[in-house]
C-alpha cells in the first residue's frame, strides 16, 4: 500500500486581522478592538488543516503533506510565521519558492464581533500570482516532491489560467492522483467544463454553490432561479453534466450536505459551538480534515466508489474540526489538531 499523501497548491499570506464592535460605514472611523498579524492564505491554511488532522498523536502523522506555492524573497514574515507554522503542523515547505521583486501574498481582515464573529476580506495576491503564472513549472514541483498517487487540493487564489491548466491534467484518468478543488474565490469567469469534469471532489459553501452552477448553466433549463435551489437540488447537477464524483457543500451552523455520484446523499449537522469567535478559517478546516481522510482512503488503491462507506464520517470529522476551529481566534493558529478533538 502507497503511503497517504497530501500535495497542497495554492496561495500563502499574512494576514492582518482587525476584531471590531462592527464594521466602520464609508467615511467614518471607528476605534477598533485589537490586531493579530498571523500566517494566512486558503493554500496554506488547508495545508496546515491536512497536517494538523493526520496526527493521530502528538508523534504519529497519517499522512504526509507538502505545500506548492510562492512567497516573497527574504520576507521576515515568510521566516517568522509562515514557514515555522506549516512546518510545525507536518507540511513540508520545501515546494514553496521565494521570489524576488515580488511580496508575499496578503489579506486584511475585518472581523466584526458584533455579528457573531462573520468576516470581510480585502485579498492582495503578490507573489500567489506572479509566482504561480506557469501550470508546467507548478506540475514540476509536484514531480520534484514525488508526487505520485495521492490527494491534490487546490482552490481559487492563484491565477485561473494555472489552476485551470492543473485541473486538467489532475482530472486526466491517466492520473493516478484526486482533485479537491475548492472554488473560494469563484472565478468571475466561472470553470469551463472541460476542466471541471472528472473532479474527484468539489466543495463548496452555498454561496459558491449557486456562483459555480454557472459553469453548467448552458445545459440546463432550470424552473427557478439557481439561488432558490436547495443543496439537494444543487448538487446532482455537477455530477450529471461534469461527472464530478463528490460534491461537498458546506452549510455554516447548520453543518455540511455530501453527494456522491453513485448516489448516496446525506447531511451531517455542526458540531455543538459554545461561541463563536472567529470563522476566517472554518471552511478551509472542514476542507483539510476531509482531504486526510480521502488521502488514507486513496492509499489503499480501492476504487472511489468505495469511498461512499466512509464519507458520513469524514464529514462528521470535518465539521467536528470546524467547530473547534471557529472558537479561536485567527486562521491556523485557529485550526485543531486531530488528537485536540
Amino acid at each position: 500500500m502507497a503511503p497517504p499523501q497530501i500535495c497542497v497548491i495554492g496561495s500563502l499570506n499574512i494576514d492582518f486581522v482587525t476584531y471590531t464592535p462592527r464594521c466602520p460605514d464609508a467615511g467614518e472611523t471607528l476605534t477598533a478592538s485589537s490586531l493579530a498579524i498571523s500566517a494566512g492564505g486558503k493554500g496554506a491554511n488547508q495545508a496546515v488543516a491536512c497536517g494538523r488532522a493526520s496526527f493521530a498523536s502528538k508523534d504519529t502523522q497519517n499522512v504526509s503533506v507538502s505545500m506548492i506555492g510562492a512567497v516573497g524573497a527574504d520576507d521576515p514574515y515568510y521566516a517568522a510565521l509562515l514557514r515555522p507554522t506549516l512546518e510545525g503542523s507536518g507540511v513540508s515547505t520545501t515546494g514553496i519558492k521565494q521570489m524576488k521583486d515580488n511580496q508575499t501574498g496578503s489579506a486584511t481582515i475585518i472581523v466584526d464581533e458584533g455579528a457573531g464573529g462573520e468576516n470581510r476580506i480585502l485579498f492582495v495576491p503578490g507573489a500567489n500570482y506572479t509566482g504561480m503564472d506557469n501550470a508546467e513549472a507548478v506540475l514540476a514541483t509536484t514531480r520534484d516532491i514525488h508526487l505520485e498517487q495521492g490527494v491534490v487540493v487546490m482552490q481559487g487564489e492563484i491565477p485561473r489560467a494555472t489552476t485551470l491548466g492543473l485541473m486538467q491534467h489532475f482530472n486526466d484518468p491517466a492520473c493516478r492522483s484526486h482533485l479537491i478543488f475548492n472554488p473560494a474565490p469563484v472565478f468571475t469567469e466561472g470553470i469551463p467544463l472541460s476542466a471541471l469534469a472528472g473532479t474527484s471532489v468539489l466543495a463548496m459553501n452555498e454561496t459558491e454553490a449557486v456562483l459555480m452552477t454557472k459553469t453548467v448553466q448552458e445545459f440546463l433549463t432550470l424552473p427557478q432561479q439557481t439561488q432558490d435551489l436547495k443543496p439537494e437540488e444543487l448538487a446532482p447537477l455537477f455530477h450529471k453534466h461534469a461527472q464530478v464524483q463528490i460534491v461537498l457543500i458546506t452549510l455554516g451552523a447548520k453543518g455540511a450536505y455530501y453527494s456522491t455520484i453513485t448516489g448516496k446523499q446525506g447531511f451531517v449537522p455542526s458540531a455543538a459551538v459554545e461561541k463563536v469567535v472567529d470563522t476566517t478559517a472554518a471552511g478551509d478546516t472542514f476542507v483539510g480534515y476531509f482531504a486526510a481522510a480521502l488521502a488514507e482512503f486513496v492509499a489503499t488503491g480501492a476504487p472511489l466508489a468505495g469511498f461512499d462507506a466512509q464519507i458520513d464520517t469524514a464529514v462528521q470529522k470535518a465539521n467536528v474540526a470546524a467547530a473547534g476551529c471557529v472558537q479561536r481566534k485567527g486562521a491556523m493558529q485557529s485550526i485543531p489538531f486531530a488528537y485536540e478533538i
